[in-house]
């Protein structure tokens, strides 16, 4: 009886061994590390009790895109772990991250279209899914509702155009020389909204970048004419680095920025009135453009665990999970079901700037800030004719000329 009975014990050692399951999760250092410890304690830990499974967060201090490209290609790297869309295109490429429709089609509690669409799409190359973005932002205009008081200007609102938004920010500016209308931070990354608007995509179908679009040299002319005709100001004549800093010297009527603009208004200018509004529309095609900047978990297709991984994944993806992010102003969730969560409803001006970024991601031809196998390197010659432009360094004409060039160049490298 006691051989068998320690046979039974070993087995059962054994079985638990084989059974338990430790799934690892890389991600940012910093607030990150605070933020998904506390939602594993909260919520994973709890919610996979007696599976067997446990959970353990690898936060990466330094340099993560090197760490987990890196890692990854050792076979070190984390079995969930977070994916920027401005250079996770190459890692999808890869293969090694794990396509996740077939786990999506055997979940009952997490589907493709849960998700907001343009989210999904922005992880997703040949029908096949390789992260759920875990939260975003969109960009949204921000405005100082004091200096449009002060100017007896109607507030900027959702209905404006391309038109109406100018003529608002030239009255405000027309007030006071130390005024001006809008923050213009010389980058794609504020400018390509109004492209995108405009009908104009970063690659046409043979994989080219045409800067001689109608789309985008209408958008350019229009957001450069706000610089050279005094109406707007580049953030670094104001002595700041960019627009939300711009914004809080109150010494411009709006910006251009996501949700990551409130924290730094609530911390530098902590008594200023501000509101939130859509992108403005085309004049013409009436629709408006946006960048998806979003960050998903993706899996490690040479992890041991995969299914316990992913069940890890279903809880961080969960309902619960982001309206706790959210009702917290930690981030904007990714699930299409929070857009009635009574967060957003709120009357603060926290709040429901933090809708109107949320609203920015189904509104119009929005497009992931991803620029493929070329990151930021893509965006370096606009952003330079950007910049020659309104400092009137230089010609429309002459500085696309010169960034088509060097786009050229960069793509038969």
């Amino acid at each position: 009886m006691k051989r068998i009975s320690l046979a039974m014990v070993m087995v059962l050692i054994l079985t638990s061994l084989v059974s338990a399951q430790q799934v690892r999760i890389g991600g940012f250092g910093g607030n990150d590390t605070v933020i998904v410890e506390e939602m594993i304690e909260r919520f994973v830990r709890p919610a996979l009790a007696g599976t067997g499974i446990s959970v353990v967060y690898e936060p990466v201090a330094d340099d993560y895109q090197r760490f987990i490209v890196n890692a990854l290609s050792a076979g070190t790297a984390p079995d969930l772990f977070y994916m920027d869309i401005f250079w996770a295109g190459s890692l999808m490429r890869s293969g090694t991250v794990e396509p996740l429709n077939a786990y999506l089609e055997k979940s009952s509690v997490l589907k493709p279209d849960h998700i907001i669409d343009s989210l999904l799409d922005a992880f997703t190359i040949d029908d096949q899914i390789y992260g759920i973005p875990k939260d975003f932002n969109t960009l949204a205009v921000f405005f100082n509702k004091d200096l449009f008081d002060y100017a007896g200007v109607e507030y900027l609102n959702d209905d404006d155009t391309w038109e109406t938004f100018y003529e608002k920010l030239a009255a405000v500016a027309a007030v006071d020389p130390d005024i001006y209308g809008l923050a213009l931070q010389p980058e794609f990354a504020r400018m390509g909204a109004l492209a995108y608007a405009a009908g104009f995509t970063p690659f046409d179908d043979s994989g080219k970048t045409n800067l001689a679009d109608d789309g985008f040299v209408e958008s350019f002319k229009w957001y450069t004419d706000m610089a050279t005709t005094g109406v707007g100001i580049m953030p670094a004549d104001l002595s700041q680095g960019w627009g939300g800093g711009a914004l809080a010297t109150e010494q411009v009527a709006a910006a251009l920025e996501g949700a990551w603009v409130i924290g730094a208004l609530k911390d530098e200018a902590p008594n200023l009135q501000y509101g939130a509004t859509l992108i403005p529309k085309h004049p013409t095609t009436g629709q408006r453009g946006n960048l998806i900047f979003t960050v998903a978990w993706g899996m490690n297709a040479a992890s041991p665990n995969k299914d316990a991984a992913f069940k890890v994944l279903e809880v961080l993806t969960s309902e619960e999970v982001q309206q706790w992010v959210l009702e917290r102003g930690l981030a904007i969730p990714s699930r299409v079901a929070l857009a009635d969560n009574p967060y957003f409803q709120q009357d603060n001006p926290e709040a429901q700037a933090n809708y109107t970024v949320f609203l920015g991601a189904s509104d119009g031809n929005v497009l992931p800030f991803s620029f493929g196998i070329y990151g930021g390197d893509w965006m370096s010659p606009i952003n330079e004719a950007l910049s020659a432009v309104m400092s009137k360094q230089s010609t429309l004409e002459e500085a696309l000329h010169e960034a088509q060039i060097r786009l050229d160049a960069l793509m038969q490298r």
